[in-house]
């Protein structure tokens, strides 16, 4: 079960070189490299991502089959679409991108992954991720209400390949709203699918499902080199999740 060793700047393994289910730790492409913009972007772009815990050296992955998101399909369930109605009315409220990035980026940090002790976002991925948001690929998306942030999420954005990494929340209910944001701004922008990169029940409840590795490695192909969106978000954007109402 050799598992390649990589410099800074060596070029990734192909994603189908993967472990598979077969062996102690599937989706693990190699280890070692560097977490420079350059490297994360080559690495996103061809369906890889770095995840790793204190201790370890950086390890890269790309899971088979892949959990992803297809915005036409995201569920808004009828609690959560009451909740969002009442938070799109309410002036107090409003959803943000990029105004908070570090203090989303801690407060995922804080929130550990279903099933684990600790959290996978070192100091290593903190600053990383910062310089990756500088040069324009990584955003948050931030629920506010009375001027306090609530939950968000932050993802990773290669032309239209976008990326969900991690969410939080401070109140019920505060991260789905920023992914139901981040869902109408895909929408409103032609981005048809957000990666989730692993299973859990709670992305399923709210639509994403499972994909074979290599559809998902042909669309962030064809996606991340088209131009990207423009990350600010229009309150005309719920438009999509939440359509006025018809008047007979």
């Amino acid at each position: 079960m050799h598992l390649p060793w990589l410099n800074p700047g060596d070029p990734f393994p192909e994603a189908s070189q993967a472990w598979d289910a077969r062996q102690p730790a599937p989706g693990l492409l190699a280890a070692g490299g560097a977490l420079d913009v350059e490297s994360l972007h080559r690495a996103y772009s061809s369906g890889i991502f770095p995840w790793f815990s204190e201790g370890q050296p950086i390890l890269w992955w790309s899971t088979d089959p892949r959990m992803v998101l297809f915005t036409e399909e995201f569920r808004l369930h009828r609690s959560l679409r009451k909740t969002l109605a009442n938070f799109v009315r309410d002036p107090r409220c409003e959803l943000r991108f990029d105004s908070a990035f570090d203090e989303v980026v801690r407060a995922c940090a804080t929130s550990a992954r279903a099933g684990q002790s600790g959290t996978w976002i070192v100091p290593a991925m903190l600053k990383a991720y910062r310089a990756f948001h500088e040069a324009g690929h990584v955003h948050s998306v931030e629920t506010w209400v009375d001027g306090q942030l609530q939950g968000g999420l932050y993802c990773v954005a290669i032309g239209r390949a976008v990326f969900g990494e991690s969410m939080f929340t401070r109140a019920p209910d505060a991260s789905k709203i920023a992914l139901a944001g981040l869902v109408a701004f895909c929408r409103a922008q032609g981005i048809p699918m957000i990666d989730c990169q692993q299973n859990t029940r709670h992305l399923a409840s709210l639509g994403a499902r499972e994909i074979a590795r290599s559809e998902f490695v042909a669309h962030v192909a064809q996606a991340s080199v088209l131009p990207a969106a423009r990350w600010e978000f229009d309150p005309v954007y719920w438009r999509e999740l939440l359509p006025p109402p018809t008047h007979v």
